[in-house]
């Protein structure tokens, strides 16, 4: 059976992983393969630090979609992958890389988890986490200040220079290519719906979804 891939997508700090934790602790971790998307930045190692941080990591040309797409390819066909790992402190790729095994889902996470439409075409199930700007934030400056060595200053330039326009331009609008819409970055009708349908595939039944189910409250 071809593994059941799921595109889990949404701004920066809506609560991705969080989504993707909940599948996977409902569906048992030896059933789930994660592809993150962050590991496929492009190597800034050429740039000086100074210039590293005048790129725009929220522009859909900061990552390396031509790996990004073959790997992904092989993980889909069921050839295991060797996963790069980026170090977000120097903006740089590391050395080492990670195997991922295929597995019967796979869960591509990201920013732009819902923007390539040749991974989209792939996907069975395409979900889009939905959560305002402002816990966004809050969110983005926990991470960056505790574990990217960054300063409150320099999160809110980025985010007021890159983040946010970059949300409107590329992230936002992918929201159209989700079958489901979670707000408010977790739900648990939602949640309930789609752990069900994987467990649905995960049994042998075929399901077909309904681009007009939605989960999105006004």
């Amino acid at each position: 059976m071809k593994p059941f891939i799921i595109g889990v997508a949404g701004g920066s700090g809506s609560g991705k992983s969080t989504v993707t934790e909940q599948i996977i602790h409902a569906v048992g971790s030896e059933n789930v393969t994660i592809f993150i998307q962050d590991n496929f930045y492009l190597d800034r190692s050429n740039l000086t630090m100074e210039e590293r941080n005048r790129v725009n990591f929220d522009h859909p040309a900061a990552l390396d979609w031509e790996l990004m797409r073959k790997l992904f390819d092989d993980l889909a066909n069921g050839v295991p992958i060797q996963m790069p790992q980026y170090d977000f402190t120097t903006h740089t790729r590391k050395a080492e890389t990670v195997t991922i095994a295929p597995a019967q889902i796979i869960v591509v996470e990201g920013i732009f988890g819902l923007y390539d439409e040749t991974m989209c075409n792939h996907m069975a199930l395409r979900i889009f986490v939905d959560t305002a700007a402002d816990i966004r934030l809050m969110r983005r400056m926990k991470r960056d200040i505790g574990e990217r060595a960054r300063t409150l200053d320099s999160v809110m330039e980025q985010y007021s220079k890159f983040v946010r326009p970059m949300h409107k331009k590329f992230v936002e609008p992918t929201k159209e290519a989700a079958h489901i819409i979670i707000p408010h970055g977790s739900n648990k009708a939602a949640l309930e719906m789609i752990v069900s349908r994987i467990q649905t595939v995960i049994n042998g039944h075929k399901i077909n979804l309904n681009h007009d189910m939605f989960f999105e409250e006004e």
